[in-house]
């Protein structure tokens, strides 16, 4: 096997993929997780190219004056690495990546960065997915089977039985279903992941994702005594690593969550698209809807919402929380997932929302849809923008724009192109995601 091989550096800043940086004496720069700017540590190397390297902290030599002990020590690398540091580091640290992340696009945001937490730390995330592990013990004795993460920096797996992130109801639910399942004899190769969900009233529902047609891996009447609403069994491909349906072998009880955002009842699936710490998307929420109302709006703690109610079109909608909750009598969500339009359509229905329409198309091929006579709000994937909504929003020229994002880097990329016609009237950070680097920030743009 290949030795290990490690270095020492002092470290000197928070990037924004949450690692910490250093420079080596030989000029190349190294991406550390486990550390902290002004310390210096010894590192094992995980990835090495050209001009960086890439490793994980194995002694802190000079400890910063903000570390502090991880609640999980053995496993908070793979689920939550900025567990090291006091929670006003991590606001600050958050902050901060939002500024840099503009300024690398020339952008200045024009108020004090802010951002806002309900100070929650642990327990606030309402949704998991675990992997397997087996080791044989003996000849003689079965495989054991253990619940497991994928261990940061490379293709192995850490045993998981705690979580801090994740609310108690989650946690005994997947060792009822890993103790059912390792009685029965079946190994980790069997299996690929077990995701779990659960809603604020702590109602949980299961999808074991398995490698074999295995339907009857869990009968109806074992699933009676796990503590959840409902379940399902799925093969998933073995060639894919990821947990795709493939086939949907067995469902046991009710599979569908209902959750309410603002007063607003929604019904989505366990492997759909849901927000994961659902107070603090509240308030985000309540920010956006303050500026909805175009054109008399004037700041973010502004409660006055006159003004004319323009139409709304939802880009990226998911299952249509932003836009049946804040987009008023008129809205337009679009939606490239099938299963999110179709729980979408639902929630409309239910809801009585005869104004309100739901569009299965990417929102770069739905662009017909976005006029000068819009409010539009746009929610993307990490990856931002597709370039074609870019380039027809700055054609059609709405009156304001609100952008919700879940990376700070492709935002401030695309606020750089869409200034050409607006400016930033609004500006705010939301910590969704407690002891981690992940960042949502919101922008509101207004024609010039």
């Amino acid at each position: 096997m290949k030795q290990p091989r490690y270095e020492t550096v002092t470290l000197e800043k928070i990037v924004g993929g949450g690692q910490a940086l250093g420079t080596l004496s030989d000029g190349r720069k190294c991406f550390v997780w486990g550390g902290l700017p002004d310390e210096t540590v010894t590192f094992r190397v995980t990835k090495k190219k050209a001009h960086f390297i890439e490793g994980i902290v194995t002694e802190v030599l000079h400890a910063s004056p903000e570390r502090i002990a991880p609640r999980d020590a053995s496993s908070y690398l793979s689920t939550s690495p900025w567990q090291i540091m006091t929670f006003s580091a991590e606001q600050n640290y958050k902050a901060a990546l939002i500024k840099e992340a503009f300024e690398l696009h020339n952008v200045v945001l024009p108020h004090k960065i802010d951002v806002y937490t309900d100070r929650r730390k642990f327990q606030y995330r309402n949704k998991v997915e675990f992997s397997w592990f087996s080791e044989r013990a003996g000849e003689s004795y079965p495989d054991t089977l253990d619940l497991a993460f994928f261990r940061r920096g490379s293709k192995g797996k850490i045993i998981v039985n705690e979580c801090s992130l994740l609310p108690s109801g989650i946690i005994t639910l997947a060792h009822s279903i890993r103790d059912l399942l390792h009685r029965k004899h079946i190994s980790a190769r069997q299996l690929k992941t077990l995701l779990i969900r659960s809603n604020q009233q702590g109602s949980c529902v299961w999808q074991l994702y398995i490698k074999d047609r295995l339907p009857n891996i869990i009968t109806r009447e074992e699933t009676e005594m796990l503590p959840a609403q409902g379940g399902e069994i799925i093969y998933s491909d073995p060639r894919s690593p990821a947990s795709r349906i493939t086939a949907r072998l067995a469902k046991f009880g009710d599979t569908t969550l209902t959750d309410t955002v603002l007063g607003t009842p929604f019904r989505y699936a366990c492997e759909g698209f849901f927000q994961v710490n659902i107070p603090v998307y509240e308030q985000a929420l309540r920010d956006m809807q303050e500026w909805v109302s175009y054109p008399k709006c004037t700041t973010l703690a502004n409660n006055d919402t006159g003004g004319e109610n323009l139409p709304v079109i939802d880009l990226y909608a998911g299952v249509g929380t932003i836009g049946l909750t804040i987009g008023g009598d008129n809205a337009t969500l679009i939606e490239i997932n099938e299963s999110a339009v179709a729980e979408m359509q639902r929630n409309i229905t239910a809801l009585g929302r005869a104004n309100a329409r739901a569009v299965l198309a990417p929102s770069e091929k739905a662009l017909d849809f976005i006029t000068p006579n819009h409010v539009v709000i746009v929610d993307p994937p990490r990856a931002g923008l597709h370039a074609d909504v870019i380039a027809k929003l700055l054609e059609t020229a709405p009156p304001r724009i609100i952008y919700l994002s879940c990376n700070p880097v492709t935002q401030a990329r695309d606020t750089a192109l869409l200034t050409e016609e607006y400016n930033i009237r609004a500006h705010r950070g939301y910590n969704f995601f407690p002891r981690t680097p992940h960042i949502e920030h919101l922008v509101v743009l207004d024609r010039k």
